[in-house]
């Protein structure tokens, strides 16, 4: 049973946690108005709580403006954010956009409908911003959901590559951030379920139990559950990158490496120098 106490750490290190990212990568600025996406899962609630907090007592002046996507599943709840956001007195916007159709008759049944469905929200998410006035799109990403894309991608894709906390889109307008990138989701889950916040399921990845995220996922569970720590380290890992010995050639170039030493890396303030030049070469 999780007590008062239990709960009150929690909220303290989930708010920590959000703090330390959202300053390590200058995540809100003065002035901002930031789309908080609220899907209605355990992620975005706990997102959306603390930005409203840190909304009101923070040093900066910024605004929260929390918006949902009906994306016209069947028998979709309307109802339990617009109560929820209302009891609250929290600013809250709701559009329909009816992208379940597109995915079901685009992706063959029995497929992963994820990547195309997200696709589609954030394209949504981009042209809300716009039109509400909104400079930056927070989305709940979680420091399990970055490590798994990272893996992800390390195994399937050939990249070495995971969601980054800060991250501008094509045309330039429009900032993602994504404030939960240190909150570990046994966190979320656990402050989620104290709070008792009205989970609204997503009936499209509810019907995919063995596509490649959740298989990624479990397996670093386990692996976490036998060698404790170590999903935490490999965040830790994100955070300390050696370049030099890495095996991208054009991120040598971009360094001006010739040769890999036997000698400490650079300070972190290099390192941040170095993280950047290999970003532009990705383009």
């Amino acid at each position: 049973m999780t007590t008062r106490a239990d709960q009150a750490r929690l909220r303290r290190r989930l708010g920590r946690e959000v703090g330390q990212a959202i300053a390590d990568f200058s995540m809100i600025e003065e002035g901002d108005r930031v789309l908080c996406a609220v899907s209605g899962g355990k992620d975005s609630y706990v997102m959306h709580e603390i930005l409203t907090d840190l909304e009101r007592r923070a040093p900066v002046r910024f605004e929260v403006l929390a918006v949902n996507v009906d994306q016209g599943h069947p028998g979709y709840p309307r109802e339990v954010l617009h109560d929820y956001m209302a009891e609250g007195n929290h600013a809250f916007r709701m559009v329909h956009e009816d992208t379940y159709s597109i995915v079901k008759a685009k992706i063959p049944e029995g497929k992963t409908t994820c990547s195309l469905c997200s696709r589609l929200r954030r394209g949504i998410l981009y042209t809300l911003a716009r039109e509400l006035g909104c400079n930056k799109v927070a989305l709940g990403h979680h420091r399990d959901d970055i490590i798994t894309t990272l893996m992800l991608n390390l195994l399937f894709q050939g990249q070495l590559k995971a969601m980054p906390p800060k991250l501008v889109n094509d045309e330039g307008d429009v900032v993602v951030i994504r404030p939960l990138a240190y909150c570990p989701e046994d966190d979320i889950a656990a402050y989620a379920e104290v709070r008792g916040y009205p989970i609204v399921p997503c009936v499209l990845c509810s019907g995919q139990p063995n596509h490649q995220r959740k298989v990624v996922g479990d397996l670093l569970a386990e692996l976490d559950a036998r060698q404790p720590g170590v999903r935490a380290s490999m965040l830790a890992a994100l955070r300390n990158v050696r370049p030099s010995q890495l095996l991208d050639s054009g991120l040598w170039q971009a360094l001006d490496l010739e040769v890999a030493r036997e000698r400490p890396e650079p300070a972190p303030e290099r390192l941040v120098q170095l993280r950047r030049a290999s970003e532009e070469v990705r383009g």
